[in-house]
């Protein structure tokens, strides 16, 4: 990967809520986001995150009967949580920066 790593709102989204909260499943980042996670883009944003670095995950064990797919827990790597405390440093210097009304 060349340059810096871009990251979108979502997947700052994403990282604010993992960071904050430690691992979560997908449809619990989507209910904390207060409407800013959408159900059909989480996963694939959830799983463009995982290729970047910034978040793994896992599955969680079964419980005894349980029917279905076992659900997937999401944390954010060391890397994620890195970009997610840079990305918070810069945009609160360029707040900072811009001119305030008199």
């Amino acid at each position: 990967m060349s340059g810096h790593p871009r990251i979108s709102r979502t997947e700052r989204a994403i990282l604010e809520l993992l960071v904050s909260e430690g691992e979560l499943f997908g449809l619990q980042l989507v209910e904390r986001s207060r409407g800013v996670l959408k159900r059909g883009t989480v996963y694939v944003t959830l799983g463009r995150m995982q290729e970047k670095g910034f978040v793994e995950s896992r599955t969680e064990p079964p419980a005894p009967g349980a029917i279905g797919l076992p659900r997937r827990l999401y944390r954010p790597t060391a890397y994620g949580v890195g970009v997610f405390r840079a990305w918070s440093r810069a945009a609160r210097a360029i707040a900072r920066l811009q001119p305030h009304e008199a």
